[in-house]
């Protein structure tokens, strides 16, 4: 009874919808940095093409977008959580947990993802508004 009445909370779909705004905002912010030349340049240094440039920083730009509007949530997540498991175990090779090449931030946005795979997109998404609109030929 009680979790019912926490899901139907004005207050569960804010939390909810932060989570998906705030993972969403922040691979978008860190994806612009990589549609840069430099970014390129360094993609060999851990043995990955330079031709790679332009898909690893869509592969963070889209799904962020996706995250923030609510659309596919579920695929964007599972998207956005293999990008983290290379940056952990290809970026930075998994060197530690914390400290100079930690992964403890790496980690907590690859549990945001899992979460957001698990509980979906929530009722403040473009995807459950789109579940209301009558289907027109049905």
């Amino acid at each position: 009874m009680a979790e019912a009445t926490i899901r139907n909370s004005i207050f569960y779909d804010i939390t909810h919808f932060g989570i998906r705004i705030t993972i969403g905002a922040i691979f978008i912010a860190h994806s612009l940095g990589k549609f840069e030349p430099g970014f390129a340049e360094n993609l060999p240094n851990m043995g990955l093409p330079a031709e790679m440039q332009i898909p690893i920083a869509l592969a963070e730009l889209v799904p962020g977008i996706l995250l923030i509007i609510g659309g596919l949530t579920r695929i964007s997540a599972s998207l956005l959580s293999i990008v983290m498991l290379g940056a952990i175990f290809v970026a930075k090779g998994a060197q530690s947990f914390a400290g100079r090449g930690g992964v403890e931030f790496e980690t907590l946005i690859l549990s945001g993802c899992l979460l957001l795979i698990v509980i979906g997109p929530g009722r403040i998404s473009i995807s459950h508004i789109l579940k209301k609109v009558p289907r027109v030929l049905q």
